[in-house]
């Protein structure tokens, strides 16, 4: 699968890189594992620690099942390969990334999915709704970018930008979820709580009753909730646990 191979590129990077690839590349596999993977047409990127714009992402045409922490492909921002890879970079995949990446400093991992549910609350004109508990911790910190074809126009990254400013859930209307976080495993709790709360809307618009909304001041509160839930930890509470999961199923991602 790779031309360069595990210990080749352990030898070429910091163990800090070595770690964060690890990482990545266990997110990919989770991704996979819990289905929301959309065959090789998404993507994961993480920021290389360092001065250097530099950001690792998966090789296109590998599916997230098959990705290990050698073959994942770092670029700088202009898309350019850093270490020889026979994989290309999707230019769609690119542009949105390294939009998030150049205007938000602050996060290390933009995780970005096409599911069923996503998709679809994405496509409702009022967008997530306040009717879970879920949903409030999403729209603590949720904006929406409007859709403007497959994303390989440069031109649409001042948009995407503004639209996003701090907000760490973004609903790309028509299009999918994206979030961001400060470590990788943040970005995967965000996501699984915001897959979560359009697979609730869905079902429970399905079911046909009237829904009833959560009351506003909840979700003015929820980041206080979250913190205790998560013992202050975020991501990190849980990624363990997802890691010793992911190693009983299938641990080549280490490679």
């Amino acid at each position: 699968m790779n031309t360069t191979t595990s210990s080749e590129i352990q030898k070429l990077v910091s163990a800090e890189e070595w770690q964060l690839r690890v990482d990545l590349a266990a997110c990919y596999r989770l991704v996979a594992l819990h289905g929301w993977s959309d065959l090789v047409f998404t993507h994961i990127s993480a920021r290389v620690p360092g001065p250097e714009h530099h950001f690792l992402i998966n090789p296109y045409g590998l599916m997230f099942d098959e990705i290990t922490a050698s073959s994942l492909i770092k670029v700088d921002q202009d898309c350019n390969k850093l270490i020889t890879s026979p994989y290309p970079v999707n230019p769609a995949g690119f542009v949105i990334h390294s939009a998030v990446h150049a205007a938000r400093p602050d996060i290390q991992c933009v995780l970005h999915t096409h599911t069923r549910a996503g998709i679809a609350v994405s496509a409702q004109k009022n967008g997530v709704l306040p009717i879970s508990q879920q949903s409030t911790f999403v729209l603590a910190s949720l904006a929406y970018h409007d859709y403007e074809g497959v994303a390989f126009r440069d031109e649409e990254k001042p948009r995407l930008q503004a639209d996003m400013g701090e907000a760490n859930f973004l609903m790309l209307r028509n299009h999918g979820l994206l979030t961001v976080g400060k470590t990788i495993a943040d970005a995967f709790l965000s996501m699984y709580t915001f897959e979560n709360a359009c697979q609730i809307q869905i079902a429970a618009q399905a079911g046909g009753g009237e829904l009833t909304h959560v009351d506003p001041r909840i979700v003015e509160g929820v980041g206080h909730a979250l913190k205790v839930q998560t013992g202050g930890l975020g991501g990190a509470f849980v990624w363990p646990a997802l890691i010793r999961k992911l190693d009983r199923v299938d641990p080549s991602y280490k490679q």
